[in-house]
């Protein structure tokens, strides 16, 4: 379970902080914009990369054993670079999720449109494979139950695009308050902090 939970939390913090892809689907979602084909493919996707990354580099780490304090370290210093940087962004406070509303009441797009777009957002952006294949990867590999952990960051993915689809008029005001964002902040950047110091090699 200790797995399962550092998954969630590294997962959520991650995810979260991808803003182009969240304030598109907050923005598809206030329209009622096929809400389930947005938050399906964004979850698949991120399963799919989480996957990869864990079970990639855990492959690498079983026949190139001197890259695992490489890697290990990797992911401590990774990390605590998150952390700082949320720890700035609660500081500044000047964190929104900005989406906006103007085509509210625009025609929507088909299913299969809405899908391929939230593709290629997912897919196209270079932060999601950093996020998720390197820095997901390389702390997964470093657990002791690497599935519950991938599948902690799965359940993560799953619980933020289903809340964020399903629940986006009243997330829109949430979301959109720095004060909230600096609360959010300061919570993860807590929450990294003691994942990283748990990643550290006592030897």
């Amino acid at each position: 379970m200790g797995s399962l939970s550092t998954g969630f939390v590294v997962g959520l913090g991650l995810i979260v902080a991808i803003g182009a892809q969240n304030a598109w689907v907050l923005s598809q979602s206030m329209r009622g914009n096929h809400r389930g084909v947005i938050a399906t493919v964004c979850i698949v996707c991120d399963a799919g990369l989480i996957f990869l990354g864990v079970f990639g580099i855990a492959q690498i780490q079983a026949r190139l054993p001197p890259l695992i304090p490489v890697l290990t370290w990797l992911g401590v210093g990774l990390l605590l670079w998150l952390a700082a940087k949320a720890a700035l962004r609660a500081y500044k406070g000047s964190s929104a999720l900005q989406a906006s509303d103007a085509n509210a009441t625009s025609a929507k797009d088909s299913m299969w449109k809405t899908g391929a777009t939230a593709l290629a957002i997912t897919l196209l952006n270079p932060h999601v494979y950093l996020d998720t294949v390197v820095l997901i990867g390389s702390v997964g590999a470093q657990q002791a139950a690497p599935l519950w952990f991938a599948a902690g960051a799965c359940l993560a993915s799953f619980c933020w695009f289903t809340a964020l689809t399903q629940l986006a008029p009243k997330l829109r005001i949430w979301l959109r308050s720095p004060l909230h964002w600096r609360l959010f902040d300061s919570g993860m950047a807590g929450l990294l902090f003691v994942v990283a110091v748990s990643l550290v090699p006592l030897s």
